[in-house]
């Protein structure tokens, strides 16, 4: 079998391998070279050096976009953790209708988000109406509509893989912590929270990375009003490169920008918690 897969892998692995370089890796580095140029399409592209960049961290739509984002992923990844994390403790108490429970709640992630944005703006809005307001009036209704759109697609996902990290606690441990007279604080900090470290590792991962690179909800909810003050990253990415003429290269610097930022608070992430579940 060993020497029948080490004969075939090549072929096997040939075509997918193609398609990542054609469509990712190829795309990838050719945007970032663009970054480095003036450009309206692909063919005219012309070396500018850093110029993008220096144009990039000089606009002040970028940087309010930045810090909007940075304040709505770090609301964000708590609210979401803490609520996915008490709703799997709850629906692993094995009481009727848990199984309706957890499909009910995971249902909107199965939504996709703009329509989820539409809808949250009509509930919001319904509501503000009453007090002659909108989530554009103010920045603060727009910022809290979208945590609150972010809460609601993304807990039940999360539940679903903290309850698969719950149930893997061994009873045994349970047991041993109970006998010793630990209460029920003491053995969800010292025996539950240690053994779920993965499935926290998974979503905070998910959670950050989906709450960074949001653009969908937030294009449907405000669509950045007002005045782009509830502009994430991802929407002021799409509104430089397809709004303003002439800055395209300006836009795919910010989107080089963007994805290096990603991936190095995930990355820091990723080796924060896998060094807790190294040491649990």
């Amino acid at each position: 079998m060993q020497k029948s897969i080490k004969k075939y892998f090549a072929l096997f692995a040939l075509p997918t391998i193609l398609a990542f370089l054609v469509i990712f890796v190829i795309p990838f580095i050719l945007g970032i070279y663009l970054s480095f140029t003036k450009f309206t399409t692909v063919n005219d592209a012309t070396w500018v050096g850093f110029r993008n960049y220096v144009k990039a961290f000089s606009n002040k739509e970028f940087l309010n976009a930045l810090w909007f984002t940075v304040k709505f992923t770090v609301v964000s990844v708590i609210s979401i953790n803490v609520l996915a994390f008490l709703l799997g403790l709850l629906l692993t108490r094995g009481k009727k209708g848990t199984n309706l429970f957890r499909t009910i709640f995971f249902m909107p992630n199965l939504i996709g988000g703009i329509v989820l944005g539409y809808i949250w703006q009509l509930i919001i809005n319904g509501v503000l109406i009453h007090y002659d307001l909108t989530m554009t009036s103010n920045a603060n209704y727009g910022f809290w509509g979208l945590v609150i759109l972010m809460n609601w697609q993304l807990i039940g996902y999360m539940m679903i893989i903290y309850i698969a990290g719950i149930q893997n606690v061994p009873k045994d441990l349970m047991e041993a912590a109970q006998i010793d007279g630990a209460n029920r604080f003491r053995i969800l900090r010292s025996v539950t929270l240690p053994m779920v470290m993965p499935s926290i590792t998974i979503c905070l991962f998910l959670s950050l990375s989906n709450s960074f690179k949001l653009f969908d909800q937030n294009l449907a909810l405000t669509a950045g009003a007002p005045a782009k003050q509830t502009t994430m990253l991802a929407l002021d990415i799409y509104n430089t490169f397809y709004g303003r003429v002439g800055w395209e290269g300006v836009g795919q610097a910010k989107a080089t920008v963007f994805f290096v930022l990603v991936a190095l608070i995930a990355l820091v992430q990723l080796v924060i918690t896998r060094r807790k579940e190294v040491e649990n």
